[in-house]
């Protein structure tokens, strides 16, 4: 494909991508005046975050087949179609309890443009170029978490918090339109794979048998449930324990997102030089040590707005590089269910991340604490995960 026409594609599919962390990111801010309104906690409306997580990783599952089935585009206009009714729900809710089950259509609305997009860069381009690619649509998808907070925070102080699911109403219709407009289609229907429950479940037995997708999925996953314990623990952390203001709240979940940009752009540069597996695993050591200093802090009491806000943006920085090498290296070995293998992937990071984003609110002490360990927790584990897999590839090729 030409020049213009790739990165015509690269933006529409960037955009898809930046929709999530808007949906997410802009009505945090009004986590008070929603739960002021509602006549509720924080922590309860902080469910409306995890049910979001767990529609978007449920639908995810649904959408594998279709976007395999039937094409990549029309599931994806179907889904956002699902997406502004749903929105236009948020808007309109009575109370907590409806807030929290219109955020959970409202995902399945939206993972539509997760699976598609992921689906279509594999379609598109060349396996030695796709972990670029994803850098490219993080930094483009990474403007959101950095405007989203401070548009969501402005919105809710001057208009009120429902207005905040009017501005994702007008965006997801435009969504609707670029791509409708401007994105081919990069896979044509194929019949042959089958709807079937038995059938769809069969061919996500095939992708996790893959054991390079089962080690990067699952290490890339857990990793970034750090970031989703990060986005449901923060609102508390820092408006209510570090007494920061909505406005300066915005601002610095807008700096920790910069954070996870620049990551991801100097993951671009390093690319030339190492390749995606090796610097998988230095970023998550690093990622490791930074979540481990901030469940130290938290523990011993040493935590201050700085030196938290310092922790955060280095976890933040090496997911950069850890979230595009593992979807890359996960998605590799697929050609024809690279959609099946796209919902999984993203279904796996999802139910993490509401497992990640369920426990900080069920640990809630008046701590940072909780977000803290769940951070440390998930950088951890993925750390273990890479180099277990790392042991078992170097006993194969001794053996062989």
């Amino acid at each position: 494909m030409d020049r213009k026409l790739k990165n015509r594609i690269i933006l529409v599919l960037g955009a898809l991508s930046a929709l999530g962390p808007f949906t997410i990111d802009m009505y945090l801010p009004g986590f008070p005046a929603i739960a002021a309104d509602l006549n509720t906690s924080i922590a309860r409306v902080g469910l409306s975050l995890t049910s979001y997580f767990i529609g978007i990783s449920v639908g995810q599952l649904f959408y594998g087949p279709l976007v395999d089935r039937y094409g990549r585009k029309k599931p994806l206009l179907a889904g956002l179609l699902m997406y502004i009714v749903a929105a236009i729900g948020c808007a309109l809710s009575p109370t907590v309890d409806w807030l929290i089950w219109q955020r959970l259509l409202l995902a399945l609305g939206g993972c539509a443009g997760i699976v598609a997009s992921r689906a279509m860069v594999r379609d598109l381009f060349p396996t030695n170029e796709t972990a670029r690619v994803f850098s490219t649509l993080i930094l483009i998808m990474g403007v959101a978490p950095i405007i989203a907070p401070t548009i969501g925070g402005y919105v809710t102080a001057h208009f009120g918090w429902r207005i905040i699911f009017y501005v994702l109403v007008g965006i997801a219709a435009l969504l609707f339109v670029l791509v409708y407009r401007f994105l081919p289609e990069s896979k044509q229907p194929d019949p042959s794979i089958s709807l079937r429950p038995l059938r769809v479940l069969q061919e996500y037995g095939q992708v996790v048998r893959e054991p390079e997708f089962l080690a990067y999925a699952f290490a890339g996953s857990i990793a970034f449930a750090g970031l989703f314990a990060y986005i449901s623990g923060s609102p508390f952390v820092f408006m209510e324990y570090f007494q920061l203001s909505e406005t300066w709240y915005g601002w610095l979940f807008g700096l920790n997102a910069f954070g996870f940009i620049l990551g991801s752009q100097i993951n671009r540069l390093w690319l030339r030089y190492r390749s995606a597996a090796q610097i998988s695993r230095r970023a998550v050591w690093a990622q490791a040590a930074a979540g481990l200093a901030l469940a130290a802090g938290s523990l011993l009491g040493l935590l201050s707005t700085t030196s938290s806000l310092a922790l955060i943006f280095i976890y933040m920085f090496f997911i950069g590089f850890i979230a595009p090498n593992a979807t890359a290296l996960a998605l590799k070995p697929f050609t024809r269910f690279a959609g099946s293998a796209s919902a999984l992937l993203g279904s796996l990071q999802m139910l993490t991340g509401a497992l990640a984003s369920g426990l900080v609110s069920y640990l809630h002490n008046g701590t940072p604490m909780p977000m803290a360990f769940i951070m440390a927790g998930g950088a951890s584990l993925s750390l273990l995960i890479l180099l277990g897999y790392r042991h078992k590839e170097r006993r194969a090729l001794a053996a062989a």
